[in-house]
């Protein structure tokens, strides 16, 4: 008995969900629930300003969909999903856009105001910002081809920010992969969570200063990193020389770098990524190994998992009820 290709393809993706089961993270008691519908009566047409200022602003600068996608992960992994990186610093804020991971990288402000300001017009102090970044997110990844879900909603924004969670809780470009995987896991997210969710650099941009290392210097001995194709080693330097060009900006897919698909996954099978911390799923785990190859195989099965890990992502501690506030500018706390 012959089978279909999608008679196939759903039956790999059911063994995988078998193997890798999506866990959805359920909040503590007293928290509420996260609800798809929660806008649907105080303003129905929220996720439609979402998606038409995301699509404006993806026509106009093709970047801006990995930007926007960047800022919910950066937010989520500081203090939960709560806004936190879009406060700018005040007397009783030390922004996190000067942390780190996000100086001189993080982007896409200017986009989530525009975003809050159609909301505000439409329905003020209702659709919080963190919410915006949810939205974003899906929207983004779906209009450079990739999946769709439906997102829960219902969290509310921070009173204030951490640079120094920033600092600490973001995963790095040159950390080893058990630090990723304890950063994971430190956000309830696991081995499967951290390989699909990784995925999402088949769009984007990384900095020479982000990756220069592995050009020149990857041990400390004056050698370049071993697990990064000489070939793809030798485009690079040119415009990532040992000192300067720190800001230079260099596809993270130079195959599809516009395209949310799986190639991100088949670039690490010939070892040409641009960061260390992509190599590594790789070559420092059997188990992310074969993760990576499934996706590099099945780019219906890296939908599938990238999908169901937003959503769990998505969920790390937000603010809900009377807790936190909806903020009228996302720059700022209200104060009144």
């Amino acid at each position: 008995m012959s089978m279909t290709r999608g008679a196939m393809v759903a039956a790999v993706a059911l063994v995988a969900l078998l193997l890798f089961p999506a866990t959805f993270a359920f909040p503590p008691a007293g928290q509420q629930q996260l609800d798809p519908h929660f806008y649907d009566h105080s303003c129905p047409q929220a996720q439609q300003i979402v998606a038409s200022i995301v699509g404006k602003a993806h026509a106009q600068d093709p970047r801006m969909a990995a930007s926007l996608l960047r800022l919910h992960f950066h937010d989520c992994f500081v203090k939960g999903c709560d806004a936190s990186i879009l406060l700018d610093s005040s007397a009783s804020v030390v922004s996190e856009k000067r942390s780190n991971p996000n100086k001189d990288s993080a982007r896409g402000f200017e986009v989530v105001d525009e975003i809050k300001a159609a909301l505000e017009a439409a329905c003020p102090r209702t659709v919080s910002c963190a919410d915006v970044l949810a939205l974003a997110a899906r929207d983004s990844t779906v209009m450079t081809g990739g999946p769709g879900w439906i997102v829960p909603l219902g969290r509310r924004d921070s009173l204030g920010a951490s640079i120094q969670g920033s600092n600490n809780d973001i995963p790095a470009p040159n950390n080893t992969l058990p630090t990723i995987i304890t950063k994971f896991k430190l956000q309830g997210l696991d081995i499967v969570d951290l390989v699909a969710l990784l995925g999402s650099h088949t769009i984007g941009d990384s900095r020479c200063t982000s990756f220069r290392q592995r050009l020149y210097n990857q041990t400390g001995k004056g050698l370049p990193d071993s697990t990064l194709d000489p070939a793809a080693a030798a485009v690079l330097r040119p415009r990532c020389p040992r000192s300067g060009g720190d800001q230079n900006l260099f596809f993270l897919d130079h195959v599809t770098p516009f395209k949310f698909d799986n190639q991100y996954y088949r670039n690490l099978l010939v070892h040409q990524s641009l960061l260390s911390s992509d190599e590594v799923l790789f070559t420092g785990s059997p188990a992310t190994a074969e993760l990576v190859k499934l996706y590099a195989a099945s780019q219906d099965i890296f939908f599938q998992h990238f999908a169901q890990s937003m959503v769990k992502m998505g969920n790390i501690s937000p603010i809900t009820g009377r807790n936190g506030q909806i903020r009228s500018n996302c720059r700022r706390v209200n104060h009144n």
